[in-house]
């Protein structure tokens, strides 16, 4: 712990204090701490690979860093980014961003009631910044982002449900209704990829932030729309279309407000049902983790694909959302 803090000192040229590693963030390491320097303390938070060992999921941490600079130019809620990590900082890959105020746990934002006031606003607030997100221009970030429409995202998918070899009708009437609406998106626009709970800081003045920049790339934006209203991420508040907390049609407001366009209703349900599909392939995957490490982690996640199978029916067939 010495030396990484001693190495962390010298790239931001200022002593660090109260470094804590926090609980989140599953595939990198977030730490917290204070950075002191002569005239000024500043709340930060580090970014880093596991262990300062870079790994193969998501896009690169300086590639993360970049898009959301590029977010933030264009008015949206992120953290301040401090510093990129390089080689010759002996940290590991990663950037310093701002440490902001506020809550991502999705129990106590729905729950507590520190979070009443501030969550019938905060659907519109989510459409405020998904617009601005989705405003970026994407081409001083061609050559670093992923281009992923939604096409290539249900053929990948495809592909990893097949080597299941596990038939589950549901997911295949899924596959069959949406293959002729996902066609390739009118437009293509900076993509969050993980826009949802967890990864929205929230405090009782609202949506603080969009974190963990990961899965960032160019495609459809209808996308993140789509995920964030995904019945999964409503913690049981299935009524309130988006997080749990609101209304798809304030949603869809803040978004046209913010210069996003107009959005038709039914080019979400689209993307709704992508969503459903997409997290109960994913628990299915996680399934078969558990099948080879027997992690608890892992087989509790897996059941919920059957979670998953309701909400289609529901969208699908009974035309909720």
């Amino acid at each position: 712990m010495a030396d990484f803090q001693q190495d962390l000192e010298c790239a931001l040229g200022m002593r660090v204090e109260r470094l804590v590693r926090l609980s989140g963030g599953a595939s990198q390491e977030t730490w917290s701490f204070d950075g002191v320097g002569e005239s000024e303390t500043l709340p930060l938070i580090l970014r880093r690979a596991p262990a300062g060992v870079p790994r193969t999921t998501g896009i690169p941490l300086s590639t993360e860093a970049a898009a959301i600079e590029a977010a933030r130019a264009e008015g949206v809620k992120a953290p301040r980014v401090r510093l990129v990590l390089g080689d010759a900082d002996g940290v590991g890959p990663g950037y310093v961003m701002d440490r902001l105020p506020g809550e991502t746990i999705a129990r106590k934002i729905l729950r507590d009631d520190a979070f009443a006031s501030v969550r019938p606003k905060l659907a519109y607030q989510c459409g405020e910044i998904l617009a601005r997100i989705h405003k970026v221009d994407p081409a001083p970030l061609a050559h670093l982002l992923p281009v992923v429409d939604g096409p290539a995202q249900l053929r990948a998918y495809r592909d990893t449900y097949d080597t299941f070899d596990y038939p589950h009708p549901v997911f295949e009437l899924a596959f069959q209704w949406l293959e002729p609406r996902m066609q390739a998106g009118a437009r293509h626009t900076l993509v969050h990829g993980d826009f949802r709970h967890g990864n929205l800081l929230i405090s009782p003045d609202g949506l603080e932030a969009a974190l963990d920049w990961e899965l960032a790339h160019i495609g459809d934006p209808l996308e993140d729309i789509g995920w964030v209203c995904t019945n999964s991420w409503r913690f049981g508040a299935a009524e309130k279309v988006v997080g749990g907390f609101g209304d798809l049609p304030d949603l869809l407001k803040g978004y046209e407000d913010a210069g996003g366009g107009r959005i038709d209703r039914e080019q979400v349900r689209t993307w709704i049902v992508y969503g459903s599909l997409k997290w109960g392939i994913m628990c299915q995957k996680m399934y078969h983790g558990f099948l080879a490490d027997r992690s608890v982690e892992r087989a509790a996640i897996g059941r919920r694909s059957s979670e998953t199978e309701i909400d289609l029916v529901n969208l699908i067939i009974g035309g909720k959302l």
